[in-house]
This record gives structure tokens, C-alpha cells and sequence, in this order.
């Protein structure tokens, strides 16, 4: 296992690098002048010479890049003030190191997803179970037909909707904000619970239909069907047997489902004007902000792939069928 962990993690940081220079060439080395980008309609010459001096554009390509990589072990220093390390550059709209920034926009977006991915994993899971369980009935054909139709919705279309019915008309909910945890817990999870709900319902519908399926899949293996053979109860093989198994692509979906989130719900925090990296993102877009939307890019790439190693250290206490060699 330990040695796996260490060629996982050496993978991991060789991909890290290269996603680091693609991201960097792709912002950094476009035809038109980042600097004139990133300054907007109204730059008048000062703002520009001090953006191209922030961003190192009077150097080669390469040697910009090459700052760029010392400045993640050493630190940078910048005309608008010093980077410390890891620096994975500064903001010249926010006037402030990027890593804070997404270090002040992080708790909002990790909040949003363990609550939301706890909601779709129980309710996901659970219902995809059901439905395998009672497979041909009339509650598996509800469950199914339920799953397929909310998970051609859209979170931008769901949750208007949500915030109608339950803030602005019926006032039952207050409108969604973050609290930070720490502060109040019960605050905390009032504040995120339409966000929870609406973000969960996608994902929700999306593993009860691949459980369903992994389950009778599962269910039709040899090993199964021996311990059928042998007189265990439907339970028993159900849940030590077929449910084990079942779980090894709901884990994978899970780290990729996880990891993406952990960069950014866009989509949901925009709706619901969460202070997340999603929507840090936006405004990064917006503002022509090209250090943080870069610095977004790479956290957003570490968090996939941290979940994957974690995932694929998880198989093998999962199914001991899987052994890691």
C-alpha cells in the first residue's frame, strides 16, 4: 500500500506540473497582450506598466514560467507587495495574494459540498439500493422514472424555483447565506440547507440510477450466486456481498464528484450568491483577472486529483477482491 501511495503521489505531482504549464502558456502566452486584458476598457498607461511588471511580462515565456515554479517553494516579490510561499501569484484588481484569496473563499465552498454530498450519497445511494432490491415492481419503476426526470433538470433551473417556494413566497427559509461554522452550527446549516438540497437533487438522481444498475449487475456474479447456492439469506447476500461490490464505482464517481466540487460549485454558488471559489471564478472572469482565474484552475486540478489517490487507495478495503501491487 505504501508503495503505491508513493508512485500515486510522484504521478500525481508530474501531472500537477504539466497542467501548471499548460495553464500558465494558455494564460500567459496568448497573442494579445495579457496586460491590456486584464486592464480593461478604461487603463490609462500607468495602470498597464504596473500590470506588465506584476505578471513579469518583460521577460521570455520561459523564464516567466520558471518564476512562477520558484515562487510556489520561495515566494515572490511584486510592485504591489510580497507573495510568501506558496505563491501562486498576486491579484492586481483584489490587490492581494491569490492563495488568500481562494484560502478566504474555500470555507464557503467546502461547506456547500460535504453537506451536499452527504445528503446525495444517503438518499442516492439508498434509493438506487431500493430500487435493485425490489427490481420489477411498481416502487422500482417509481424510483427509476423519478431519478430519470430530476436528473435532466438543472441546478440554474431548480433553484429559482426553490428560492420562490420556499424564501420569497412561502417564507419558510431566510435567504441562503454562510455562515461560518464555528460561529453558530445551527446558523451555519439554515443558511446552506436550500443550497444542499438543490445542489444534492442532481447528484442524488445521478447515483440512484448507476447503484440500481451496479446492484443487479452484482447480484448476477458467480460469487454471489455460490452464496446463494450455499443457503445464506437474500439479505445476507445482498448487503455483505452484492452491496460491496456495487460501491467500488460509486467511490470513483464519488472522488471525481467530490474533487470537482471542491474547486468550485459555479453554478449553485452563483445562483444562490454564495462567497465561494465558484463564484470568485465569475468575477475573476469578469474582471479579466487572469493570476487568480489561473491559481482557481490549479487548486481546482490538485483537488481532483488528491480525491483520485484517495480513491484508489480506498479500493482495497472496499472489495478485497482488488489488491494494490
Amino acid at each position: 500500500m505504501l508503495r503505491f501511495l508513493i508512485r500515486r503521489t510522484i504521478g500525481a505531482l508530474i501531472i500537477l506540473l504539466i497542467l501548471s504549464a499548460v495553464c500558465f502558456f494558455l494564460f500567459f502566452a496568448v497573442p494579445r497582450d495579457p496586460a491590456r486584458i486584464s486592464c480593461g476598457e478604461k487603463c490609462t498607461p500607468e495602470n498597464l506598466e504596473l500590470i506588465r511588471r506584476s505578471l513579469g511580462l518583460d521577460d521570455p515565456v520561459w523564464v516567466q514560467y520558471g518564476n512562477f515554479l520558484a515562487g510556489i517553494f520561495t515566494g515572490r516579490s511584486f510592485p504591489t507587495g510580497e507573495c510568501s510561499a506558496p505563491c501562486i501569484g498576486r491579484s492586481f484588481v483584489h490587490d492581494e495574494n491569490v492563495l488568500s484569496l481562494i484560502q478566504d473563499r474555500f470555507p464557503t465552498t467546502l461547506s456547500l459540498t460535504i453537506g451536499a454530498a452527504v445528503v446525495f450519497l444517503v438518499f442516492g445511494v439508498g434509493a438506487g439500493m431500493i430500487a435493485a432490491w425490489r427490481r420489477g415492481t411498481p416502487l422500482d419503476k417509481v424510483v427509476s422514472g423519478s431519478s430519470l426526470i430530476i436528473g435532466s433538470l438543472q441546478i440554474y433551473f431548480i433553484g429559482p424555483i426553490a428560492l420562490w417556494a420556499l424564501v420569497y413566497s412561502s417564507g419558510l427559509f431566510g435567504d441562503p447565506v454562510y455562515n461560518p461554522f464555528t460561529e453558530n452550527p445551527w446558523q451555519w446549516a439554515v443558511g446552506l440547507i436550500i443550497p444542499w438540497a438543490v445542489l444534492s437533487t442532481i447528484f442524488a438522481s445521478n447515483y440512484t440510477r448507476m447503484v440500481r444498475s451496479t446492484m443487479i449487475e452484482q447480484l448476477q456474479e458467480e460469487h454471489v450466486r455460490t452464496a446463494k447456492a450455499k443457503g445464506m439469506s437474500g439479505r445476507t447476500v445482498f448487503f455483505r456481498y452484492a452491496w460491496r461490490g456495487a460501491m467500488v464505482p460509486v467511490v470513483t464517481i464519488f472522488g471525481i464528484d467530490l474533487g470537482s466540487l471542491l474547486g468550485g460549485a459555479i453554478i449553485t454558488e452563483v445562483t444562490f450568491s454564495l462567497p465561494g471559489i465558484g463564484q470568485l471564478s465569475i468575477d475573476s472572469v469578469v474582471k479579466a483577472d487572469l493570476p487568480v482565474l489561473m491559481g482557481i484552475l490549479l487548486f481546482s486540478s490538485t483537488m481532483i486529483i488528491l480525491m483520485n489517490v484517495i480513491v484508489d487507495a480506498a479500493y482495497a478495503f472496499i472489495d478485497p477482491r482488488i489488491r494494490l501491487s
